[in-house]
């Protein structure tokens, strides 16, 4: 097996626990726009995509202009629900210290808009820890296409083989799939059984604690 030569980090659902407030908001806006919600099946159909992606599946028709303005009605009712409630997932803080401690960059690759990430990174102080921050704000297709984890390791000039993705859901693990990078799935909204038929996945976890020593991390 590659050594690991850098981490590249989901933020929501795996650097916080807060995916059920963007249930909660998305829940919102699907009740004002008069469009039927399955909760339990909208987090494996859409976590991991870029909000112009899940919007442009109800409005295939409608303009950048239009679905920016449907989008950011929706994350300013997570961002004001979920602000006073940020805090890292147990064991994060841990894991990060231990990486730099042996030389491993690390990177965010996230399908979140900018101001969802200000208010996590920044929140935590934790955003200047980090070699490079991807997003599709930034041109990139969201996942399960693999082309933020491949933007990551790029920058942080470290080949895909050697990258581990840390993952809440399972387009993300199948984009990491698709950029040949293993990947540890945080069980923060799903159990283990959802990631069975990944063969990228090395481990699952509740939280970070729960991944002592796995895997071992060694820089390059």
């Amino acid at each position: 097996m590659s050594e690991v030569g850098a981490l590249i980090f989901d933020m929501d659902g795996t650097i916080v626990d807060n995916m059920r407030f963007h249930d909660d908001a998305w829940e919102i806006w699907h009740r004002e726009q008069g469009l039927p919600f399955q909760r339990d099946g909208f987090f494996k159909a859409t976590a991991g995509k870029a909000n112009a992606e899940i919007l442009g599946g109800y409005y295939p028709d409608a303009d950048a202009e239009t679905i920016l303005r449907l989008s950011e009605t929706k994350e300013e009712l997570y961002r004001a629900n979920y602000r006073p409630h940020v805090a890292a997932l147990a064991g994060l803080l841990d894991l990060m210290g231990r990486a730099e401690a042996q030389g491993l960059p690390m990177a965010v690759a996230s399908a979140a808009p900018p101001a969802n990430i200000d208010v996590v990174l920044d929140t935590l102080g934790i955003r200047r820890r980090f070699a490079t921050i991807v997003s599709p704000s930034q041109g990139f297709r969201g996942k399960p296409h693999p082309d933020m984890f491949l933007a990551a390791a790029e920058r942080m000039g470290v080949p895909p083989v050697n990258c581990l993705v840390y993952e809440d859901a399972p387009l993300g693990v199948e984009a990491a799939r698709r950029a040949g990078m293993r990947a540890v799935a945080l069980l923060t909204m799903l159990d283990a059984a959802d990631f069975a038929g990944f063969d990228n996945v090395i481990a699952c976890a509740r939280d970070f604690a729960g991944l002592d020593g796995l895997p071992a991390l060694r820089a390059r």
